[in-house]
């Protein structure tokens, strides 16, 4: 279990500080089992009882004297697979973070590292934490595209590099990353709506500024999304040219061979009185002719550009 008060910084505090002080909002941090123990000791109005067990989304749920939620958050090295899961309960004095994983404690000390504030609030502690989840994703972003970026010069180049397997992966992280902000703007339009009057007004301000960084993103990841679409719509379509081609060379062969079949046919059949059997000249004269024939249907399929 952790406990901190909210300074000027994040400062760590004991159990029985956080308790007795009055100056300062707070942030603490327990387990499920720590939780069920010290529940009573924050004196929220919990209707809805905050579980960290059986997650399976970012969310926020308005009690009569509380504010309790979850969150499901990808884990940005394994996006498909991994999640940190963990719960919260919020009022007016300070939030508790009901956590089994350790991603809480990691995003507090990341922000007890890198933030110090001239006007301390619980607003403003719930902006950094936010910002926290989003904060690296332009970079994954901006590697995907690169990513995306490879893959379609391959295709266009017709090279075996080209991996759709991989285009299909990248769809599927980054739809994944748009429900996870579609949910966290959920969450973030409930705190804004302030039903129980924890955040002042003036202090608001910093939820409308995370929905707008969480709304660039959305965007960015959008757009990043259909153009995981067009590259695999312009693999396809360039596996239908090579087809196509292909397709072409076997029509061309055979369109070829169609004269020479019915030559051979011809005089493949050997009645008795077919005057080239016995002409000295018939043989060669016949090979002429095959040649003949498949270069006039090289030139004519060259000049009307099916080659």
């Amino acid at each position: 279990m952790s406990y901190y008060l909210l300074a000027d910084t994040i400062q760590t505090c004991t159990e029985k500080e956080l308790h007795e002080q009055t100056d300062y909002k707070y942030v603490a941090v327990l387990t499920t089992p720590e939780w069920a123990l010290q529940r009573d000791r924050f004196d929220m109005g919990i209707e809805l009882e905050p579980d960290a067990r059986g997650i399976h989304n970012t969310k926020a749920e308005v009690n009569y004297d509380s504010l309790t939620g979850t969150f499901q958050i990808p884990d940005r090295n394994n996006i498909s697979e991994n999640d940190f899961r963990f719960a919260f309960a919020l009022d007016e004095k300070g939030i508790v973070f009901i956590d089994d994983s350790g991603k809480t404690e990691q995003m507090i000390d990341e922000i007890k590292r890198t933030r110090r504030w001239r006007e301390p609030s619980l607003e403003r502690f719930l902006y950094d934490f936010l910002e926290q989840i989003v904060d690296n994703d332009l970079p994954i972003m901006e590697h995907y595209e690169e990513e995306l970026n490879r893959i379609e010069n391959a295709i266009l180049n017709y090279e075996d590099a080209a991996d759709l397997g991989r285009v299909n992966e990248i769809h599927s992280d980054i739809r994944k990353l748009l429900v996870h902000y579609e949910q966290i703007l959920d969450m973030a339009q409930e705190l804004e709506e302030n039903e129980n009057g924890f955040f002042s007004e003036e202090n608001l301000r910093y939820i409308h500024l995370f929905m707008n960084l969480l709304a660039r993103r959305h965007d960015s990841a959008a757009a990043l999304r259909d153009y995981t679409m067009q590259v695999r719509d312009l693999y396809h379509a360039q596996l239908e040219v090579r087809q196509n081609r292909i397709m072409t060379l076997l029509t061309v062969v055979t369109t070829i061979f169609m004269p020479l079949t019915l030559l051979v046919g011809w005089y493949g059949m050997n009645f008795r009185y077919m005057p080239e059997l016995e002409w000295e000249f018939g043989y060669p004269v016949v090979i002429g002719l095959s040649i003949f024939i498949a270069v006039a249907c090289l030139l004519f399929f060259k000049k009307k550009k099916w080659l």
